[in-house]
């Protein structure tokens, strides 16, 4: 017969409750209300940075983490600041524009969540980020509108901000200037003696929310002028750059717009296997101001954006958080300065 041993009995460490604050107080020698006071970082109450120091290393030697649901019920909201994914590729300046908010909201105790909503939009995705109870949301693009807003502010949102090329009613706003951008890098090719203007128009879905209205920023820069402006649809491949290119020469035209530097790397990459010289036979400008674009030879010409600070942003979010009944803020946050280099 064989016999079945015993499991081993538990670690003494699975056995072991989860600590509390009632446990941090014992260690570091001071009230529970104390622990409240530093680890919810509240400025109201004076406390020793000696006692913070104290109350702060016993709740990391216990593992104490504050319980962020009974946190919220006693403030009456909660700290989390909601950022949706954006639905449209985000390249590298804007994923430095939310580094920098994230780390800015969090010096002002607030937590950052990204959230990613697959296959959902408008009012269907602003339902799914008011199920969280964030106290704010920023949400890019256009991907929320006024019946979203409400949703939100319903189910406690006390901030609700946008970042885009239009206002929605009720949400503070983040205005950019994408015709702005058009504008700019075409009359700079226009002052450059440029006369038959490419714009491209990148295929990928999302983007038409930028594309759209830098086409529409390019042709009023040069409306009225011996200048044309001749659309260039471009996916983000090299398979269909090279056949751009390869019509470059048939469609007549002399510089273009590239959307952005990473479409502009690209093509110009095309371009030059093709032959073509640039800027002579092609003058080429871009957007975003990216550091690849200065190792290039030639040198890529760009349009430098200016997004807000982390910092203003998040003060921004604070105050809204702070006083939600105040009409929303309309700010213009996307300047837009052309950098000239050799590629035009």
């Amino acid at each position: 017969m064989v016999q079945i041993p015993n499991p081993p009995p538990p670690e003494p460490s699975a056995a072991r409750s989860v600590p509390t604050s009632a446990d941090v107080a014992r260690l570091a020698g001071v009230s529970r209300a104390t622990v409240s006071y530093v680890l919810n970082n509240t400025g109201a109450v004076r406390i020793s940075e000696a006692t913070r120091r104290r109350v702060r290393e016993a709740a990391r030697e216990l593992g104490y983490v504050p319980h962020a649901a009974a946190r919220s019920l006693r403030a009456g909201h909660s700290r989390m600041v909601l950022m949706p994914a954006p639905s449209f590729p985000a390249g590298p300046l804007y994923s430095r524009f939310v580094g920098e908010l994230q780390a800015a909201l969090g010096r002002l105790d607030y937590t950052v969540v990204q959230y990613g909503t697959v296959g959902a939009h408008g009012d269907e995705a602003a339902r799914a980020w008011a199920e969280l109870r964030p106290v704010a949301v920023l949400a890019p693009g256009s991907d929320l509108g006024p019946q979203g807003v409400r949703v939100l502010k319903r189910s406690g949102a006390r901030a609700v901000l946008t970042l885009g090329p239009e206002a929605v009613e009720g949400a503070h706003a983040l205005l950019t200037d994408q015709e702005g951008v058009g504008r700019s890098a075409t009359r700079h090719l226009y002052d450059r003696g440029r006369r038959s203007i490419g714009v491209v128009v990148p295929a990928e879905g999302g983007l038409d929310v930028f594309s759209a209205p830098r086409l529409a920023g390019a042709r009023h820069a040069v409306a009225g002028t011996d200048a044309t402006v001749t659309e260039l649809p471009l996916a983000y491949d090299e398979g269909d750059a090279a056949r751009l290119a390869a019509r470059w020469r048939p469609l007549g035209l002399d510089a273009v717009f590239a959307y952005n530097d990473e479409y502009a790397m690209l093509l110009m990459r095309a371009l030059k296997d093709e032959g073509l010289h640039i800027p002579g036979d092609a003058a080429v400008i871009g957007a975003d101001d990216l550091m690849l674009g200065r190792l290039l030879r030639p040198r890529l010409s760009t349009v430098h954006l200016e997004l807000p600070a982390g910092r203003d942003l998040a003060a921004l979010v604070d105050r809204a958080v702070h006083d939600p009944g105040a009409a929303p803020e309309r700010h213009k946050v996307l300047g837009a300065t052309v950098v000239h280099r050799e590629s035009s």
